[in-house]
């Protein structure tokens, strides 16, 4: 019987070989997006949980809060280091607690010397709370003592060859021998951290590196990743519920009302963090959501196209149906006739989907940075995904001939009233508005974000980004800097150099043991500033406005011990309305005192994402990480990248040059809504090309349907622009329904998204306008064709037809 079902269903494709084309290409295409999709999603989901005891393991988070009015000034997915230890003591349910410590630094062995970035100070008990595959050295003795590192294997290789590693000496810095205790397997691509350098723990006790009071007293440095492993059974909640009382006792009474503790769950953190200070891109949640959504929805697309086609051809096949009933055949027996067609052709696509799969995976893995594989989709999970997939699209495809064809009397079939009802295609047209209002609604969304991100390009950020060459300065305290930004602006391709503590595109933090005051009283405020360290020619390298006062100077000696220079929002905050009335007032920030210089204009330091914050200015050289280079544009862009390169090999021979562009920089603030906006565009195409797919083939059935029509409407003197105007007119209807339907929908869903600016545009009535005009222009290619086609035939053929 089966047998029978197939070897009907692979005929009925041969005879029908256009729709066939048609419904297996559309198929194929919105199995392959889905199968893609779904690649993704599952490496997304998959973060972190190849940890044995992921299901037990929590991150410990910081928020500071405003005591003014209790709103989130700063989160930190890192701690203090004192916490570690107080919460393995005061709470027996912590099984393990671990800290780690993100750090970076100038590694050489021999003549290898590499300026390293994922260095981690970690305690020896790490293992028993995450797993590192060990390949050479003891876990449990490895970062015991201190001075011991560990390296990954890519690390290994790089630094010592063939040799062997274990019991060498690796030098930190150019001061500090570390001995090689172990080497482990680098973590997959699926972890939240890539440390390619473990060092013990107990290294941090030198005072040279850190030192033990600190470790022990130290509640403003939070730079700590901490790990709790809860025992088994134990409840993450009643934790968090105990840390307000735990806080107020360890630290100072109140310390809980500006400083908030909680638990983040170790597979929860690439997905659901909302950190100012990830040390690795996180995903988003809301993103695997709405590409799941969008993956469901060109699959719906593509088995709407095969419901339609197969409506529009059910009239043609309702004899067939009738004449089978007549010579006996069952309800059931005709079921599995049209869902053995269905399943056939969904089968036939698949193989197709799978090949498309295999071609596009390369460029998903560029476009996303992500390392997917074809082993991937050989998984037995993935594989019983795609044999539901596939089934589910197969009923689904299948299910309107099954079921409501097989339904009818076969009398009322013979003598042709059902055929005659069937033309009318009120499900077909339902199904046309459904599928071209998920392709607008993506249209839509890939306009407002284009226009978004466009907004963002060429939004004045209040400071000069472009030529703005970024150094990270070495801590060194017997490097004389204002000699080397002498040296480096001997080039006449530097214009300017400045130093501060940190960089624009970054985060800017409040100290934590700082509080503000003013005034002649210097009476203590609640007004929370940032603060950012810079020296003399930071606010002139960023070409950065004054709204009042002037800038810092050499010519003043007390400028760099008490003169603060604050933007804006700053003055506003602590009551100047005006900028000049802030300026030569008396101020503190912390331990220093002195009076205001000058107010600058607001500048965008941060993200527009977030609102401009108030800043604290002022001088202090031991704090300013980094340099900041403005070079000339055009050829003395080069000239000067190579006079940067020549000062630095000079200066610091045993340092390798690395420097990055700030534009650069700030443009991967974006990656992910970049990212979203080739996703969006991409996806939309997919959509309307499956569409229309659909529309060509219900052209064609029309004007096959028509063609008698057509022809007498020839013979009495009809126009073929009349004609095609005729024959596209209600499949343009459908069209434009849709996209009255969809813009509403894509109007609040990307309102929704855009209030994650808060600098944003506006959602301008010409995105319909634009996205409704495209719309319509490719229907009418796709239709038109057909309509042209079935206008042009001679008249008496088409009387001829049956």
């Amino acid at each position: 019987m089966l047998r029978n079902y197939l070897k009907i269903a692979f005929r009925n494709l041969l005879k029908h070989k256009t729709f066939g084309f048609i419904n297996i290409v559309g198929v194929a295409i919105g199995l392959a997006c889905f199968l893609l999709i779904a690649l993704y999603v599952r490496d997304e989901l998959s973060f972190d949980r190849f940890h044995t005891k992921a299901d037990r393991t929590y991150r410990v988070l910081r928020t500071f809060m405003n005591s003014n009015d209790g709103t989130v000034e700063l989160k930190l997915g890192t701690v203090a280091p004192p916490f570690g230890p107080l919460i393995k003591q005061d709470f027996p349910e912590a099984e393990q607690v671990v800290r780690v410590l993100h750090s970076s630094g100038l590694l050489r062995y021999g003549e290898h010397a590499y300026d390293e970035r994922k260095l981690f100070f970690a305690e020896g008990n790490l293992f028993k709370v995450l797993d590192f595959k060990v390949i050479n050295g003891n876990p449990e003795q490895a970062l015991a003592n201190p001075f011991s590192i560990m390296l990954s294997q890519p690390m290994a290789e790089k630094y010592f060859g063939k040799e062997m590693p274990m019991g060498k000496s690796i030098r930190l810095d150019n001061q500090i021998d570390f001995m090689v205790t172990g080497v482990f397997e680098p973590l997959p691509a699926q972890s939240h951290i890539h440390p390619d350098f473990l060092v013990s723990f107990t290294t941090l006790n030198d005072n040279r590196i850190y030192g033990a009071e600190g470790l022990r007293t130290n509640w403003g440095n939070n730079s700590f990743l901490t790990y709790v492993l809860l025992a088994k059974g134990a409840n993450p909640d009643k934790l968090v519920k105990a840390f307000p009382a735990f806080q107020n006792r360890r630290i100072e009474p109140k310390a809980s009302t500006y400083s908030v503790l909680n638990l983040q769950k170790l597979t929860d953190i690439h997905l659901k963090s909302d950190t100012d200070d990830a040390l690795e891109a996180d995903g988003d949640i809301q993103y695997v959501y709405l590409f799941s959504a969008i993956g469901l929805f060109i699959l719906l697309i593509a088995c709407i196209n095969y419901m339609n086609l197969a409506t529009a051809r059910s009239a043609g096949r309702a004899k067939e149906v009738g004449m089978r009933k007549v010579v006996g055949a069952f309800r059931q027996q005709l079921i599995g006739q049209f869902l053995s067609e269905s399943l056939l052709l969904v089968v036939f696509a698949l193989v197709l989907a799978v090949t498309l799969v295999i071609v596009s995976l390369p460029f998903l893995n560029d476009f996303t940075q992500k390392q997917l594989t074809l082993n991937q989709l050989l998984d037995p999970v993935f594989l019983s995904i795609i044999a539901g997939i596939t089934l589910m699209t197969g009923l689904v495809a299948g299910s309107y001939p099954a079921f409501f064809l097989t339904s009818f009397q076969p009398v009322s079939v013979l003598k042709g009233k059902i055929a005659a009802a069937m033309r009318t295609g009120r499900l077909r047209q339902a199904l046309v508005v459904t599928q071209f209002s998920i392709a607008a609604v993506l249209i839509i969304s890939t306009v407002v974000v284009y226009n978004q991100m466009d907004y963002i390009r060429n939004y004045k950020l209040g400071y000069q980004k472009d030529q703005v060459v970024l150094l990270r300065t070495v801590e060194d305290s017997t490097i004389d800097y204002e000699a080397l930004k002498q040296e480096l602006k001997r080039n006449s391709a530097v214009l300017a150099v400045g130093q501060s503590s940190r960089i624009p595109s970054g985060r800017l933090l409040d100290s934590w043991d700082s509080y503000v005051s003013k005034g002649d009283s210097m009476a203590p405020t609640k007004v929370v500033l940032k603060a950012l360290t810079i020296d003399h020619d930071f606010i002139s390298t960023y070409d950065i406005k004054l709204a009042a006062g002037r800038n810092f100077s050499r010519d003043y000696a007390t400028d760099d011990t008490a003169a603060f220079i604050i933007n804006e929002t700053a003055a506003r905050m602590l009551g100047w309305q005006k900028p000049e009335q802030a300026v030569g007032k008396a101020f503190g920030y912390g331990q220093r005192r002195g009076q205001i210089v000058g107010v600058t204009k607001d500048f965008h330091f941060e993200s527009l994402r977030q609102s401009i914050p108030p800043i604290a200015m002022f001088i202090n050289p031991n704090f300013n990480n980094w340099l900041s280079v403005h070079l000339a544009g055009g050829a003395g862009l080069q000239n000067g990248l190579a006079h940067l390169e020549s000062v630095w090999k000079r200066r610091f021979p045993d340092r390798p040059f690395s420097y990055e562009f700030l534009d650069q920089r700030f443009g991967r603030l974006y990656t992910t809504e970049q990212t979203q906006q080739m996703l969006f565009g991409i996806f939309a195409g997919i959509a309307i090309l499956i569409s229309c797919l659909g529309l060509f083939g219900l052209s064609m059935f029309m004007a096959e349907q028509r063609t008698k029509e057509i022809g007498i409407r020839k013979v009495l003197g009809a126009s073929t622009p009349g004609l095609v105007a005729l024959l596209s007119t209600e499949l343009l209807k459908l069209v434009l329904i849709a996209l009255v339907l969809a813009s509403p929908v894509a109007w609040w869903a990307m309102n929704q998204w855009l209030e994650g600016f808060v600098y944003r545009t506006s959602i301008s009535p010409w995105v319909f306008i634009v996205t409704a005009v495209i719309a319509l222009l490719i229907a009418f290619a796709t239709v038109s064709f057909q309509s042209i086609k079935a206008a042009l035939m001679n008249p008496v053929k088409s009387l001829k037809t049956e």
